[in-house]
């Protein structure tokens, strides 16, 4: 794991890049572009920064840094709403592939991975959520649907999780159709994938290399919540001290005071709970309650959080126009994106 002013340079790095190329026009932009995310961003991240290269392994290409730096990149993106393949690719992508342990495509895919020129896409859930995969393999050959895949649309590899393992196919593979799903967060676009006796490559991957993908899926998102709901904070802070009302700042209001300090005071704890288990999932040495505490908590926080930033900024904040209404898309989304932990957690004694 690096230092934290490593740590700290790198998230100032990716900031100062999204703030000059990733502003609300841009965001705009990307929504209704044909990718639906902003190309030339992505390739500013990955030649100026190497985002996708971070949790790539040296011998494949990569930089070798690993999950935490990873996810700091998937925090600051979170600041932006901005979804370029780093969730979808450059981490859950690779760490699939590198949980199925198949050397040899680890060697033939991770490279391209590494430099920006080819993206991956994890396929797995079904209608009804993660808890079981939509696609089923027989004779090597693959059949049913993927649900809600990242970067589904614009993938150049698909890796596919079954309930007898994960497998490789080419996005371009005529026995396979993708469609763009329906959702309420416009920033964050999410395909269907229907696969029809679909040839594939198995890569290998048991039961135990998949909980531990839910996991850091799970993880990685809250390193996004984190991000988006500190943004929200600041956005809120920087509204009050602008916004007059009876003669001065509503920020200078008491109980807008108090509110805003319990939103402080969420995501900092939010934020704790995030890096405590991003960094044990590092070092391998993560409890999946913790995982699942960190999963509910943050959730709890984004959604809290951006509801008191569309309260606290009246009517604005439901216009087209601000962009406090896709913060709140964003928190709906990810709140389900990969599922929910199962509840209670609670420890025996």
């Amino acid at each position: 794991m690096s230092s934290t002013a490593e740590l700290q340079e790198l998230a100032g790095t990716v900031r100062a890049v999204l703030a000059k190329h990733g502003d609300r026009a841009a965001l705009r932009r990307a929504i209704d572009g044909e990718a639906g995310y902003d190309p030339a961003l992505w390739t500013l991240l990955c030649e100026q920064v190497g985002v996708a290269a971070l949790a790539v392994p040296e011998e494949y290409g990569g930089i070798g840094a690993g999950l935490v730096e990873a996810l700091t990149v998937v925090e600051e993106l979170g600041r932006t709403l901005h979804t370029p393949p780093m969730l979808g690719s450059a981490v859950l992508g690779v760490q699939a592939l590198l949980l199925a342990g198949d050397t040899e495509a680890c060697e033939r895919l991770l490279p391209d991975v590494a430099e920006g020129g080819r993206t991956l896409a994890v396929c797995w859930a079904s209608a009804s959520g993660w808890d079981e995969p939509g696609v089923r393999v027989a004779d090597g050959k693959l059949n049913g649907t993927a649900h809600y895949v990242l970067d589904g649309d614009t993938a150049d590899t698909l890796i596919v999780v079954t309930a007898d393992g994960m497998y490789e196919i080419d996005a371009a593979a005529p026995e396979l159709t993708r469609t763009t799903a329906p959702v309420m967060d416009p920033t964050r676009r999410l395909t269907e994938i229907t696969f029809t006796e679909a040839p594939a490559r198995a890569l290998g991957g048991d039961s135990a290399a998949i909980t531990q993908l839910r996991e850091i899926a799970w993880a990685a998102i809250a390193a996004e919540q984190i991000g988006a709901a500190d943004a929200c904070l600041q956005m809120t802070v920087e509204y009050s001290k602008s916004r007059v009302q009876f003669g001065r700042p509503i920020g200078s209001f008491q109980a807008l005071k108090h509110r805003m300090a319990d939103m402080y005071v969420l995501v900092e704890s939010a934020r704790s709970a995030a890096y405590a288990v991003i960094a044990d999932l590092a070092r391998g040495a993560a409890d999946p309650l913790d995982i699942a505490a960190a999963r509910i908590h943050c959730s709890h926080t984004f959604s809290a959080i951006v509801g008191e930033t569309v309260q606290m900024h009246g009517g604005i904040a439901i216009t087209w126009e601000h962009d406090a209404h896709l913060f709140f898309k964003r928190a709906h989304g990810d709140a389900q994106l990969f599922g929910q932990p199962a509840r209670p957690l609670a420890r025996p004694a």
